[in-house]
């Protein structure tokens, strides 16, 4: 069965290739980003593995099956950038990675926070060229504070769970409650209750229809003044726009992204040579209270080795009659 991995990095050419390969599976790694353009080089490909960015939207759905697809192996646990009624009025079976490693993408958003209340990020350059000065780097104390986690899932669950063990308070917000975190003295609460009394605000929910700018200008207003925000979940649960004025206010004190709502036509390459043509994005890289990074939190050898297991288990099993991590459009 011939599948075709796009928006391949070497990393993933390495994983897939290290992880045990089912009979019958023939693996071809390519790295351009699948778009409307690049749909064509899947032609007579029965299965096309997609990642994070790219394009699975009706008329890409509708050239790849006209090429012969058959299943779309999603190697991620997200779902919002396929068309799932598309796919299904086109007979294609979608699969995904359900859960691969939250111990990644958590103790990522962990990174952040203390990056950004220890102010690392701006030590490491001082010290780099000779300035060993202290002014400007102070933090503060995590015991005792208040951490606001929106979506307990596994990865907010596995977020929280650490977030424990400094000392914080916990406060969520999440359609059913979990109850590890509720043994570990975790309050429930509603959305704007979580916004307006947590120091820490960490977003781990998936990106629906009814959540899309779930932080904007509004919700940006209620917080606590200085507050930290972290988004290692999906881009487009904030307005990014809206963090700029918030950040220039010193309403929003500290910002750690590890995703981005326009992140398709950036992240995964090396634009370093190139002016960056997104103005937001620009602005928010002057702020020295922002740490942007570019969708590296399931970058851990555990979760890539998962990611690729799981995926040609689901691709097997696809073949095999017996599918499972179906997702229903």
């Amino acid at each position: 069965m011939r599948t075709i991995l796009f928006s391949c990095q070497t990393y993933d050419r390495d994983s897939f290739s290290a992880a045990q390969q089912p009979d019958g599976i023939e693996l071809h790694f390519q790295p351009a980003r699948l778009s409307l353009e690049t749909a064509a080089i899947a032609h007579d490909y029965e299965v096309v593995c997609a990642f994070i960015n790219d394009d699975l939207s009706a008329p890409v759905l509708e050239q790849l099956a006209a090429g012969g697809t058959r299943l779309i192996a999603l190697r991620s646990a997200g779902f919002n950038h396929i068309d799932l009624p598309a796919a299904k009025r086109l007979g294609l079976s979608v699969v995904r990675v359900p859960a691969y490693s939250p111990h990644a993408v958590a103790e990522h958003a962990v990174a952040l926070i203390l990056a950004l209340n220890r102010r690392l990020h701006r030590a490491y350059n001082r010290t780099r060229d000779g300035d060993f000065t202290l002014h400007g780097l102070t933090g503060f104390d995590l015991v005792g504070k208040t951490v606001g986690v929106v979506g307990t899932g596994q990865i907010g669950a596995t977020f929280a769970k650490i977030m424990v063990g400094f000392g914080c308070k916990l406060l969520c917000f999440d359609p059913y409650s979990n109850p590890e975190l509720l043994a570990l003295g975790a309050h429930y609460v509603s959305l704007p209750e979580l916004l307006s009394g947590s120091h820490i605000i960490s977003l781990h929910c998936p990106l629906t229809a009814d959540n899309k700018h779930l932080i904007n200008s509004q919700s940006l207003a209620t917080l606590k003044r200085g507050a930290m925000l972290i988004n290692t979940g999906r881009g487009a649960l904030v307005e990014t726009p809206a963090l700029i004025e918030a950040l220039k206010t010193g309403q929003l004190g500290y910002l750690g992204l590890d995703v981005y709502e326009e992140e398709a036509q950036i992240f995964f390459e090396d634009r370093s040579d190139l002016p960056l043509q997104d103005d937001v994005l620009a602005r928010l890289l002057t702020f020295p209270n922002v740490i942007i990074t570019a969708h590296q939190a399931f970058l851990t050898r555990e979760a890539l080795s998962a990611i690729a297991s799981i995926t040609l288990d689901n691709i097997a099993a696809w073949k095999n009659g017996t599918p499972h991590n179906l997702i229903e459009g």
